[in-house]
């Protein structure tokens, strides 16, 4: 179970009744999470990834990618998260290989009142054969119950199949298999209704995967991964029409620096704002077969270009300030004097810790929301052997001291609560300053409205500001 949950009986009682979770990037972290497919359906957003696994002996293959299932999870504000379950999986698909464990990167779209959940898989039984197939699931609700067709889609060989509905009405699917090919779909949603078309102005060198089209305006974004090096990048084509020809246009997102081998993307609108959901290794960085879904803010140029994207920790949304806030998902850090680690590096969805070692070491995170009069105190889950000082600003570093957490010496995590010395209201950026050497480790911070007994040490006094 995550770490934000795992100290709050209310979180907890939440996760239980509702899967709801909560988090920064990565967006999920009690499972692995892969080529996330983010969809707008009415007032939410869902995200249709695929489910990495870890391998055992007799269930896929050692040392690659190993998924038998698919999941959904959905959101109203891109914060917290919720996991409707398992939607599909590989022995309920009647013309897939149910041993294959090789349930690839899905979508999902919405037209005439169903959805159509498109994926790929590896054809076991009279149909089976070397390479992949593309199959469609239908259901009523975006969250399923999915039914998967009896056969695949005729005419298409390959993986990531991606579909656009434009303006007109018309369906199309992409997808690939060496090179990127595109079709219309026919108002059923489950046939061609065109020959492929395959789209051969991309780079030829290198592998290319994972197509995604969007429009905005009059362009057609075909959006992709590939190996221009030695492992994926994000990069777009662009279009006057959804069948092309494209223009190699540039670079979304540079290789991660982590190393992971494969990135995969989708890219919406919400509530006005361009948003990229893409993969990483974070909760595995030694194996990069078991990844986890990220979001960043994207924006366009004047002309349409794409401006591009960086990769974060901190994400999108607005963290309320009541929940707890994991800051070591920070938007920016001084020069030295901050480090981030696993809390349990045999345990890694536990998260992640923030370390201050040095007196004026600062990190910031952004965007928490304030509501009138509804937090006097701050509480922060912390271990700091030497006992420790950490400031609390608003805004900048040297803004409005929202509290001084006079830490008491731990060896052991606990938590620690402290009046604020200053009420705040609205949405602000948050500095933490650390007071002297060190080393304080946080887990999490979180702003309450009453008094949290602690569980080492009893309620520090709030120091005023000398």
């Amino acid at each position: 179970m995550m770490k934000k949950i795992k100290y709050s009986l209310i979180g907890l009682v939440l996760w239980l009744v509702t899967g709801t979770v909560i988090a920064q990037n990565p967006l999920i972290r009690d499972q692995f999470t892969a080529d996330p497919s983010a969809r707008v359906f009415g007032d939410r957003v869902y995200i249709y990834p695929s489910h990495d696994i870890p391998v055992i002996p007799g269930h896929g293959r050692a040392n690659w990618f190993c998924m038998e299932d698919y999941h959904v999870f959905s959101s109203l504000n891109l914060t917290d998260w919720k996991d409707h379950g398992t939607i599909l999986t590989q022995n309920r698909v009647p013309w897939a290989d149910s041993t294959a464990y090789s349930m690839w990167a899905p979508d999902c779209v919405f037209r005439n009142g169903k959805y159509y959940f498109y994926f790929p898989a590896p054809p076991g039984g009279i149909s089976k054969g070397k390479g992949f197939r593309v199959g469609v699931a239908v259901a009523n609700k975006p969250t399923g119950p999915f039914t998967p067709q009896k056969e695949p889609i005729e005419g298409i060989q390959g993986i990531d199949p991606n579909v656009f509905i434009d303006d007109d009405g018309q369906a199309y699917i992409y997808w690939a298999q060496g090179n990127i090919y595109a079709a219309k779909l026919k108002a059923n949603m489950l046939e061609l209704a065109s020959e492929p078309v395959i789209f051969d102005q991309l780079p030829e060198k290198g592998l290319k995967e994972g197509p995604y089209l969007f429009k905005r305006k009059d362009n057609y974004y075909l959006t992709y991964p590939h190996v221009a090096n030695k492992t994926e990048r994000l990069e777009y084509a662009m279009s006057k029409s959804p069948l092309g020809p494209f223009s190699y246009t540039g670079v979304i997102m540079d290789e991660s620096a982590s190393g992971c081998w494969t990135n995969h993307q989708s890219i919406i609108k919400f509530k006005n704002q361009w948003y990229l959901f893409y993969h990483n290794d974070d909760l595995s960085p030694q194996f990069d077969k078991n990844r986890s879904i990220r979001a960043d803010s994207l924006f366009f140029n004047g002309d349409g270009t794409i401006r591009k994207v960086l990769q974060t920790l901190r994400g999108v949304g607005i963290s309320p300030a009541t929940s707890e806030i994991q800051i070591d998902r920070y938007s920016a850090v001084g020069n030295s004097g901050i480090s981030v680690a696993f809390l349990d590096s045999l345990q890694k969805m536990k998260g992640w810790k923030a370390t201050f070692s040095e007196a004026g070491a600062w990190l910031r995170y952004n965007r928490v929301a304030f509501s009138r009069g509804s937090t006097r105190w701050v509480t922060a889950k912390v271990k700091a052997a030497r006992g420790g000082v950490l400031e609390i600003h608003a805004d900048k570093p040297s803004g409005p001291l929202i509290a001084r957490l006079n830490l008491g010496r731990s060896t052991e995590w606990g938590l620690q609560t402290f009046v604020l010395l200053k009420s705040l209201q609205g949405t602000h950026d948050l500095f933490f300053v650390a007071g002297n050497s060190g080393p304080v480790e946080i887990d999490w911070i979180s702003f309450k409205q009453r008094q949290i007994k602690t569980l080492n040490q009893g309620l520090p006094k709030a120091a005023t500001l000398k």
